[in-house]
């Protein structure tokens, strides 16, 4: 989802954990749950709404939406005062592995099926969004689909009670105000009353999963009747998703990317999208695609970048520009992959990606930090030292091997744990 707070959707289940969590977190001494609802009542009168204020909510929403909002202790990554925040799971006991786990077949083919059907319900609708903000109807339908299953999420939460709790006490408090500020906004301009704004545990609003913020930017009324609707109108539902993309740079005419085959002898240390060059120069290096078909004269003549999410050990792609405003609705390979897969799917009919990902073997992500910090020693930039392994950990990793004599992989696997300290 747009401005992504804490993973969306998929990760509904976590506040089942939540309150576990919470008491485990809480020590002795803390404030009790009276004395925190006390704090927290305090903070809207004297924090909250100074700063609402400022920005032109006005003060009869205001009220009305907080008159009766309580704190939600089952909320996930609280940090009442007095606590502290939980530490998260030690790296040297978080697994890692091939990327491949995060594209189930199952749930894609799930998908794909009610997608398709979905996209000639809609057929009429989605030419209009294409029409009107230049993305294709099945990038939209697979973001719509990944995010709130077609809007057959549930979607329970109170959005105002949600940030409001996590603007009190969670450990991105200011994020969470301003974004609490935004959906204050959302009442007072009339597309909500305080009752209808359901979001996700995360505040995530409607089918597309806008954060507030994004929902003030990029929502759309396309059905006419003077309301943008994420909540319960498909056509504003998809109409909103197309023009987020468009608003961050989609490039009209032009898909999200390929999957190649690329040469023994080409390097894969040469991904980023800081590296673009013209997709015939890649295809010059005797890069193709596994389709079997040529690059059209048009795409030969445009931009595209390298795409090894597993190195060598999974498969290899061409993207466009596509592929990295794919990227802002959630800043992840993994999630762009997986919506230009799904798309491609539900547009095409195709399958799975033809490339197999490979087993790394028995890893920790205090594995992958340790090569991390290796390669930083040796003049390296690998982007963020996080235990996961980005485009520039990837790319310096194969740039190393290269020059340590061995055949780059461009991905941490268990044999180079030796080799690279």
């Amino acid at each position: 989802m747009p401005g992504r707070a804490e993973g969306g959707i998929r990760a509904r289940f976590a506040p089942i954990l939540a309150l576990a969590l919470f008491a485990a977190a809480l020590p002795a001494h803390a404030a009790s749950k009276g004395e925190v609802e006390k704090m927290f009542r305090a903070w809207i009168d004297k924090d909250l709404w100074p700063a609402a204020q400022k920005t032109g909510v006005s003060e009869k929403t205001f009220r009305a939406a907080m008159e009766g909002v309580t704190l939600n202790w089952d909320l996930p990554d609280l940090v009442p005062p007095g606590s502290k925040p939980r530490k998260e799971q030690s790296q040297s006991q978080a697994e890692f592995s091939s990327p491949g786990a995060y594209f189930s077949e199952k749930r894609l083919q799930g998908l794909a099926g009610r997608g398709s059907s979905l996209a000639k319900t809609h057929a009429a609708t989605l030419r209009k969004v294409e029409q009107r903000f230049g993305v294709p109807g099945e990038i939209v339908v697979a973001i719509w689909g990944r995010e709130s299953g077609f809007g057959s999420a549930k979607i329970p939460y109170s959005a105002v009670e949600v940030l409001a709790t996590k603007a009190f006490m969670s450990t991105r408090k200011d994020m969470f105000r301003k974004e609490l500020i935004a959906a204050l906004h959302i009442v007072d301009g009339g597309d909500r009353t305080v009752a209808q704004l359901k979001g996700s545990w995360a505040g995530a609003l409607g089918q597309p999963q806008f954060m507030p913020t994004s929902f003030l930017q990029y929502a759309v009324d396309f059905d006419g009747d003077g309301v943008r609707d994420i909540w319960g109108s498909v056509p504003d539902s998809l109409a909103s998703i197309a023009n987020y993309l468009a608003k961050k740079g989609w490039q009209a005419g032009r898909g999200w990317g390929y999957e190649v085959t690329i040469p023994a002898g080409v390097s894969c240390a040469q991904e980023g999208p800081d590296l673009e060059k013209p997709i015939s120069a890649w295809a010059s290096t005797g890069i193709t695609r596994v389709s079997g078909k040529g690059f059209s004269s048009g795409e030969a003549k445009a931009s595209g970048m390298m795409l090894v999410p597993a190195g060598t050990h999974g498969p290899e792609f061409i993207v466009t520009p596509n592929f990295y405003v794919l990227k802002e609705y959630n800043n992840s390979d993994l999630y762009a992959l997986f919506i230009g897969n799904l798309a491609d799917r539900i547009a095409y009919g195709s399958g799975p990606f033809r490339g197999e990902w490979g087993d790394v073997g028995k890893m920790l992500r205090s594995d992958v930090l340790a090569m991390q910090k290796a390669l930083v020693a040796k003049g390296y930039d690998v982007g963020k030292v996080d235990g996961l392994p980005g485009y520039k950990t990837r790319r310096s990793l194969g740039d190393w091997q290269a020059k340590a004599g061995l055949a780059p992989t461009c991905y941490p696997d268990a044999s180079l744990k030796s080799k690279l300290r």
